[in-house]
């Protein structure tokens, strides 16, 4: 394929780069349409968020040595492209957007209610948290299967914290 033809596919590097993560975006998208009558929109988020994908799948299958290869490649690019990490950003923020849209439009919500974008923000905010978490474990030269298993660990927490309310988050005790 020659460069000219790629372009008409990817506009940039940077959406050369993140082209699967439309994918991602209309996936979670659809777990939350289609959720069981009953299962809240944080269920299925997390139903979604929790099931292996990528490189995650890979170590999963049992090829550590190459799953770990690949996040590690994969972190160390982005970490040290700035265009890349504001592609992420942006790709991130449409992600809340539409998210937020689709909360709206399920529970009613005025046009100037900020409650959806809240509520997709903090969704969303387990899943931005999650990536710099890997990243973070992956520069400290963890392997992917243990990456992959702490991060389901830590996914959990944070949507049982987002399940129960934020209200008694770091609050702090009275002195006496």
């Amino acid at each position: 394929m020659s460069e000219a033809t790629v372009f008409n596919y990817f506009p940039t590097k940077e959406d050369l780069f993140y082209s699967r993560l439309e994918a991602f975006e209309e996936e979670l998208l659809a777990a939350i349409r289609e959720r069981e009558p009953g299962e809240s929109a944080l269920d299925a988020v997390g139903r979604f968020l929790l099931q292996p994908r990528g490189v995650f799948a890979l170590a999963d299958s049992g090829d550590a040595r190459e799953a770990t290869d690949r996040l590690r490649t994969i972190s160390r690019v982005i970490m040290e492209s700035p265009a890349l990490l504001a592609r992420e950003r942006e790709v991130f923020a449409r992600y809340a957007a539409s998210l937020a849209a689709l909360l709206a439009e399920e529970t009613g919500a005025a046009a100037d209610d900020v409650e959806p974008t809240v509520v997709a923000n903090a969704m969303l905010g387990v899943h931005r948290a999650m990536i710099d978490y890997v990243r973070r474990r992956t520069a400290a030269g963890s392997e992917a299967p243990e990456i992959a298993r702490a991060t389901r660990r830590q996914t959990k927490r944070a949507l049982a914290a987002l399940e129960a309310g934020l209200g008694d988050y770091a609050r702090r005790e009275v002195r006496r």
